[in-house]
């Protein structure tokens, strides 16, 4: 543990590194692929933000409990052992190559609204590893200017989005709910299905319980971080959504790559699509200056136990793990490289789906490990009604959003993360201990 002298990132800080983690591109893409489910997809961003809410108050009392660096990987170590925690991690950390690629992609693409010639399928790929690796020499540098950055680009994404919802009202037509659901599915499964979209946008709810080493006072900031953090952004997506919907019809909406842009378009005239797309740019920018930070740590506490090479846990003169970052942004350019010759339109897609459901695996985890700590009476934690039905409320949303996924989905999650198993093997080897293995 460190001390407190050496804790660089305070409560505004935890709250812009939640907040700015979840708030990437999906709020600019979003409302376009809800609008075929219609205004009943404003129950989905409910029940995804009711998930939400309730996931990051499990996230928020185990960082009280046990605040440690790597979030999860650590609460399902302390409940469950070697085995699980090595897979929560490992899963986590593939989702972090698969995030950060398409995250650096997504800002090349908004850039090319200024600068066109961008749209060429390489230099778009330059433009990703140039930001990709720019973040990653500044969260090497320094966590606090990191964390200083991420303050500025949350303040500065959220301005264009309010700026078009609050627009937006003085469009507002309140034919565009209806009928309330355009799917032609039941409504249990077109709220089933806008769930799992609207859960992609709240991913980020667990990035202040990584870096908890570097956090001052992490027994409340984090817990009290996350939870205004959350609520934040719930209520900017809910009230951006229902203002673009009223302002644009779904049938518009549906056809719209750029929806957010679009619709300042709408209220604003031809030249706001530029500022909105600055705000993409930002949003983006921000999103993987998060994501940057947290891959860091998570590779650092695989290190630690000894899953990875020893110097990747090494933390350089500005206490940065520059090793774990470098080595993370080294496999992500290698995704964005390997996929420069094609499109990358399904792959992003496919991407975005997998990166879901591998998060939903970190806080699966940390729902059951909850409820475990609860039922054994374990670290302050009461076996009441309470405690225990709040682990697994956890434990039953995540399963409906991996059950929402859909096979293929979880096929390859399943593949991804046993890519890892032969590590955790190599490890054991190394001890000397592969007579005695617990799994």
């Amino acid at each position: 543990m460190k001390n407190s002298s050496s804790r660089q990132l305070g409560l505004i800080t935890v709250i812009s590194l939640v907040a700015g983690g979840m708030i990437g591109s999906g709020i600019f893409a979003l409302p376009a692929a809800l609008a075929r489910f219609g205004g009943i997809s404003l129950i989905g961003w409910m029940v995804a933000a009711l998930g939400a809410l309730t996931l990051a108050q499990i996230m928020g009392k185990l960082s009280k409990a046990i605040p440690e660096n790597g979030g999860s990987y650590i609460y399902t170590k302390r409940a469950f052992g070697d085995f699980p925690s090595f897979l929560v991690a490992w899963g986590y950390w593939m989702t972090l190559w698969t995030t950060n690629a398409a995250i650096g992609l997504t800002f090349a693409g908004y850039l090319s609204v200024f600068f066109p010639v961008i749209e060429h399928p390489w230099l778009s790929v330059l433009v990703a590893l140039g930001v990709l690796w720019s973040l990653s020499l500044l969260n090497t540098y320094s966590v606090r200017a990191s964390g200083n950055l991420q303050v500025v680009t949350t303040l500065l994404k959220i301005i264009p989005v309010l700026v078009v919802a609050i627009g937006g009202i003085f469009f507002f037509n309140p034919d565009h709910f209806f009928p309330f659901n355009l799917s032609g599915e039941s409504s249990l499964q077109a709220i089933s299905g806008a769930t799992v979209l609207c859960f992609f946008a709240f991913l980020g709810i667990e990035t202040a319980t990584i870096p908890a080493d570097n956090i001052k006072n992490p027994e409340k900031n984090i817990s009290k971080g996350t939870m205004i953090g959350v609520i934040l952004v719930i209520l900017l997506y809910i009230f951006s959504t229902i203002s673009l919907f009223g302002a644009i019809s779904p049938g518009e909406l549906a056809h719209s790559i750029a929806p957010l842009s679009d619709t300042a378009t709408r209220i604003f005239g031809g030249k706001a699509r530029y500022w909105v797309a600055a705000g993409a740019c930002i949003s983006t920018f921000g999103a993987l200056n998060v994501w940057i930070l947290v891959q860091g740590q998570i590779s650092r506490s695989l290190a630690l136990d000894g899953y990875l090479p020893k110097s990747i846990s090494q933390l350089n003169r500005k206490g940065s793990p520059g090793m774990g970052i470098a080595v993370s942004s080294s496999v992500a350019s290698i995704l964005l490289l390997a996929n420069s010759s094609k499109g990358f339109a399904d792959l992003y897609e496919f991407m975005v789906e997998l990166t879901t459901l591998t998060s939903l695996l970190f806080y699966l985890s940390a729902a059951s490990a909850f409820a475990y700590f609860a039922f054994t009476r374990q670290l302050g934690f009461q076996r009441n009604f309470r405690e225990i039905g709040l682990g697994i409320l956890g434990m039953i949303f995540s399963f409906w959003i991996i059950f929402g996924s859909g096979l293929e989905i979880v096929i390859w999650c399943v593949l991804g993360v046993l890519l890892g198993v032969p590590f955790y093997f190599w490890k054991k080897y190394k001890m000397g201990k592969l007579n005695d293995l617990k799994i």
